[in-house]
């Protein structure tokens, strides 16, 4: 079985699919393992790095993708990249597949086996292979050095000769994996935390990280999924949370926004008239940029100043950390791969709850139920 790992193409990508660790495991357990020339220099992988390992190096996209079986890749192919693979192909990616209708249909008319790397199920047995996860520890993390660059204050309380400097107040809403790992960092760098999510549930999570506990009377029973994440609200409870968050944004220097429902805009949590209420000099990360934001003032990949308020809309900030992003991403697949791949060859069991569930297209057709129902959304609307 021969397995490619091509060169990123979307703008400002720096992971790779698989370092060079990664790769000598794959070969090592009887699979050929293709780079395209160039793939990991992001990442700070050289050719001479994946050869070391085992792999070998390809000079273009277009020879790469005439002879593989398996193709790995972080971001989604373009529509170009998909009618270079030789039908038949399995593809290994972030599809983002519940927002990507056109690719769907094309990987499903190209008769490729694609597994989205977002659809991993959070069960035990795949926690190896959640990437969602991965990634998202890295956002949250670096969305506060963003926030401490960006704030014109000190983060921790200092006690100097010239008098006492107060620590900063950070609000971090959603406490997912990115959430927790926000306030972590928040906590570490010495800020006052207070965390907050529509599921009650993540309250003991959030106060284990020394942080507290923001909690609001929504009037929700269970507001959690059976995939751990947070269910849309009514249009009614939506106003009443932004009521609430407006009320207590003011007191806070650095808000920092995780809040996304799967395959769904973005929730809309801070309003521009609760943007208007805010201290001058407050910062606000929104990580839900891509999905339309959380604020909704946010521009995807721009900083924006209203009423003194700098806002970041990062969409990609694990390619800004490519290192280990593509170590964590690389084991991600890698552990994906084990499930696909027996003594060398491609063995893939439908039946296994982890690829039904990553699955997106199979044999010509759309095999995921739920990209399945988006789409037929999308097409009666």
């Amino acid at each position: 079985m021969k397995l490619a790992v091509p060169r990123e193409t979307a703008p400002g990508e720096r992971r790779v699919a698989l370092t060079p660790d990664a790769v000598a495991a794959l070969v090592k357990s009887g699979i050929e393992v293709m780079v395209e020339a160039g793939a990991g220099a992001g990442a700070f992988h050289s050719d001479a790095d994946f050869q070391t390992a085992g792999a070998r190096i390809v000079p273009d996209a277009a020879t790469l993708y005439g002879e593989a079986d398996v193709v790995a890749k972080v971001q989604r192919p373009t529509a170009d990249e998909v009618n270079r693979f030789r039908e038949g192909t399995v593809l290994v990616a972030y599809l983002q597949a519940l927002s990507s209708p056109d690719l769907v249909q094309q990987l499903a008319s190209r008769r490729i086996t694609s597994f989205g790397m977002e659809g991993i199920p959070r069960i035990s047995r795949a926690q190896k292979m959640d990437a969602l996860s991965s990634q998202a520890n890295i956002a949250g993390y670096k969305a506060v050095l963003i926030a401490s660059e960006s704030l014109a204050k000190f983060f921790p309380m200092l006690m100097t000769a010239a008098g006492t400097v107060f620590a900063a107040r950070v609000l971090v809403i959603g406490a997912g994996v990115a959430g927790l790992q926000a306030i972590a960092t928040a906590r570490r760098l010495g800020a006052q935390v207070w965390g907050y999510d529509v599921r009650a549930a993540v309250k003991e999570q959030v106060e284990s990280l020394g942080a507290k506990f923001l909690q609001f009377d929504l009037g929700v029973a269970d507001a959690e999924d059976k995939g751990g994440y947070a269910k849309a609200l009514t249009e009614e409870q939506s106003r009443r949370q932004q009521d609430m968050l407006a009320e207590k944004t003011k007191e806070f220097d650095v808000v920092v926004t995780t809040a996304l429902v799967p395959g769904r805009t973005a929730p809309r949590l801070i309003t521009k008239e609760t943007v208007a209420g805010m201290r001058p000099g407050s910062v606000i990360v929104d990580l839900a940029a891509e999905a339309g934001g959380n604020c909704e003032l946010t521009r995807p990949d721009e900083i924006v100043v209203e009423h003194g308020v700098t806002i970041h809309g990062p969409t990609n900030l694990p390619a800004t950390m490519p290192v280990h992003a593509s170590q964590l991403y690389a084991r991600n697949v890698t552990e994906l791969l084990r499930e696909l791949v027996k003594d060398g060859a491609l063995a893939i069991d439908f039946e296994d709850e982890i690829v039904r569930g990553a699955c997106v297209t199979h044999g010509g057709e759309v095999v995921s139920e739920a990209v399945r129902t988006a789409l037929a959304a999308r097409n009666a609307s």
